[in-house]
């Protein structure tokens, strides 16, 4: 009887047991980084990933201890990063669950990034998206209590690029706040600092007469930089 002598075994490779991050993967977990979290259905269109491979993505990143998962009530789980996955980003913001109160809010500007990304005038644009966890990060110590804009728009500068140069805040508005109230952050926004180009106000049907009385109130050189739109459907977490 003859034996085949065993194959040589292939050299280890350097990398193995870690994470092969592949670009999905990085716009994924710098998605979590920026927004707390996301919701899977969200995380899916973020990453152009149908629902079952996200699924499998995910559980990727929970084995490597790149993130955790879990559901919050109705709807789909969420995803975050551990203390290990926001290292991996390069980011310094607190990592964990978010915060059960903030979850509506979460998914609303998360849903509002990807809707306004979708346009084809920011598509073609392609500016920057500061959310805000980036804002706050980025602001001095000792700057007292400033309103701070749910993410701002950093268009690119240069000649006949569409509003080149200008930095848009934008406001996800789920309840409506006092008038007074919104037309005080209104007013701040507009007049600094910062001192934005254009506010969008991006509310549900709930806030908009309050966000549009506000914006209609003010003086007419700052009522034009004022844009009041509803938000996208994707703002509310699917029906089971």
């Amino acid at each position: 009887m003859t034996t085949e002598a065993a194959a040589p075994s292939a050299p280890r490779r350097s990398d193995a047991g870690q994470v092969r991050l592949t670009e999905r993967d990085i716009t994924g977990l710098l998605l979590l980084a920026e927004h707390y979290a996301a919701p899977y259905d969200l995380l899916s269109e973020a990453m152009s990933a149908p629902p079952a491979r996200t699924r499998a993505i995910v559980a990727r990143w929970r084995t490597a201890g790149l993130a955790a998962s879990g559901s919050f009530g109705p709807g789909p789980a969420w995803c975050w990063l551990t203390p290990a996955g926001m290292a991996a980003t390069g980011r310094r913001y607190h990592a964990g669950p978010p915060a059960l109160a903030r979850l509506a809010h979460i998914r609303a500007v998360l849903a509002a990034r990807l809707w306004l990304q979708a346009a084809p005038g920011y598509a073609d644009a392609r500016p920057w998206w500061h959310s805000e966890r980036r804002i706050r990060a980025a602001l001095p110590v000792r700057v007292g209590n400033p309103h701070i804009a749910d993410a701002e728009i950093h268009w690119p500068d240069g000649p006949g690029r569409a509003h080149a140069g200008q930095v848009w805040a934008v406001e996800v508005e789920l309840t409506p706040k006092t008038g007074a109230r919104t037309a005080r952050i209104m007013a701040g926004l507009l007049s600094g600092p910062p001192r934005y180009a254009q506010i969008v106000y991006l509310t549900s049907p709930a806030a908009r007469h309050t966000v549009a009385a506000a914006a209609g109130n003010l003086p007419t050189a700052q009522a034009g930089r004022v844009a009041v739109r509803d938000l996208p459907a994707s703002a509310l977490p699917p029906r089971a």
